[in-house]
């Protein structure tokens, strides 16, 4: 079975509605760029860090025009984990190709939200940048980079409480 098919059988057998497309391979957001249809949706851009001590996994989901200050990125994490009673992460660096593929079953070009399927102890925090709250719909890599859902954001919502994942939406940028 696939990694497309795993997260397309997980949002089918979830009753979750969205589109997929298929296109040439987007390992990277200007090669992905390429490739997306101007559907409507905002396409997102996802980054897997770990924090200093190597023994908590965050992915952090943003609109893909925008770009992230790893220095104010810890600075928010940081006061947005200890407000809700969790350790500090430290100093966050992404993780290594080894890190991903444990925990979210993926390579480097594919992480997605949908990578979280694999996730079955939901070890990942997830951090969404508030402002997707405004989005219509969503799309991702179906944990392929040679492919892209869509997904409305009520759909999405839906898909993160069943997947059992802790996430926040907080203000990224």
């Amino acid at each position: 079975m696939t990694r497309e098919t795993i997260v397309l059988d997980y949002l089918d057998n979830h009753q979750i509605p969205y589109s997929v497309y298929h296109h040439p391979e987007g390992k990277t957001i200007e090669e992905a760029k390429r490739w997306w249809k101007n559907d409507g949706s905002v396409h997102c851009k996802n980054i897997f860090m770990r924090n200093h001590k190597g023994n908590q996994h965050y992915l952090i989901c943003f609109n893909c025009d925008h770009d992230l200050d790893i220095h104010d990125l810890e600075q928010r994490l940081k006061a947005e984990l200890v407000a809700a009673g969790h350790n500090s992460p430290g100093k966050l660096s992404f993780a290594s190709p080894k890190r991903m593929e444990r925990y979210l079953g993926l390579e480097p070009g594919s992480v997605s939200p949908f990578g979280l399927i694999n996730d079955t102890d939901n070890h990942v925090l997830l951090f969404l940048d508030e402002n997707l709250l405004d989005a219509d719909s969503l799309s991702f890599h179906p944990n392929d980079c040679r492919g892209t859902v869509v997904i409305s954001r009520e759909a999405f919502d839906k898909y993160l409480k069943t997947v059992g994942n802790t996430y926040r939406f907080m203000k990224l940028y």
